[in-house]
């Protein structure tokens, strides 16, 4: 018991001194003219996170860097009561293309970690523009008011998606894509998208709609390269039509829930024309593969 204490006290101490290692970086005000937000961040490297704060700057970022040791861009202006904020940073020294592509086909290890922290204000819609090279990244987007996503995931692994509260407005287009990397949006329906775009390369996207039932319909529309799309159904309740474009050197698993109901499209029981919540998938795939599992299977 005593060993289990000192245990718990040594990881409390050790993350003590870790956290204490973070610096701001980056503040952006908020201001009466500014009625929304266009937000557009690019990393190149290093482990990225995103998730809402209660307090009224529209950004604020935390890093475990020094300053000397990356390079950014950084650019601010306010037109039509829209708060524009573009940033880049770039770690110097970091991997090149083509030693990304090694890393990902071979196995390579990862430089050290260099961890980005990311806070948004819970008060303020934002348009996202998320765009990352290499490394990992989590977007927990519960309780924001995201108008329209947009992100680009070079040979990133990127965790996106609403682990407890809906998006606080309809959002007009989600969109994702992935080259070598991998994707995983969870709890898309809360998202409240009325439009989602998929775009996978070389790498794997999974689509998790099996929390809870979609607020509004959701028009998926996906392109599949040589890479892999995993959708996982929501509830037999929920409306669902797919129709694939496909060719003889892709792989399409269907499971049984949807029923042929013509040539390259299905449907479940609770699909009709007038549906007011459903989702449906028009879908592209040439060499990849598409995966539709239920939910828990």
């Amino acid at each position: 018991m005593q060993k289990s204490l000192w245990l718990t006290v040594c990881g409390i101490a050790i993350a003590g001194v870790a956290w204490g290692q973070m610096k701001r970086q980056f503040t952006v005000e908020n201001s009466q003219a500014c009625q929304s937000v266009n937000l557009h961040l690019r990393a190149n490297s290093g482990d990225c996170y995103i998730k809402a704060a209660h307090n009224s700057e529209i950004l604020n970022i935390f890093s475990n860097q020094d300053q000397s040791s990356y390079s950014h861009q950084f650019t601010k202006e306010i037109v039509n009561n829209n708060c524009r904020v573009f940033l880049n940073f770039e770690n110097t020294g970091s991997p090149s293309i083509s030693q990304t592509i090694s890393t990902r086909m071979f196995g390579e290890e990862r430089p050290g970690s260099k961890v980005w922290k990311m806070y948004l204000s819970d008060s303020k819609p934002y348009t996202l523009q998320l765009e990352y090279g290499i490394g990992n990244a989590n977007v927990d987007l519960s309780g924001l008011a995201i108008k329209k996503l947009m992100i680009n995931t070079g040979s990133a692994d990127v965790n996106i998606g609403y682990s407890s509260l809906e998006n606080k407005v309809d959002m007009d287009t989600l969109s994702v894509k992935v080259d070598l990397g991998s994707l995983y949006v969870k709890n898309i329906n809360l998202s409240r998208a009325r439009y989602t775009a998929a775009d996978v390369g070389f790498g794997n996207m999974t689509l998790d709609f099996s929390a809870n039932a979609p607020l509004v319909s959701n028009r998926i529309v996906g392109s599949i390269g040589a890479g892999n799309l995993t959708i996982i159904l929501p509830s037999a309740e929920t409306p669902v039509l797919v129709t694939i474009n496909d060719s003889w050197l892709c792989s399409v698993k269907i499971p049984e829930v949807l029923k042929k109901v013509r040539p390259n499209t299905f449907a479940n029981d609770a699909y009709s024309e007038n549906a007011t919540n459903a989702l449906v998938f028009n879908l592209d795939v040439s060499m990849g593969n598409i995966i539709f599992r239920e939910a828990n299977k």
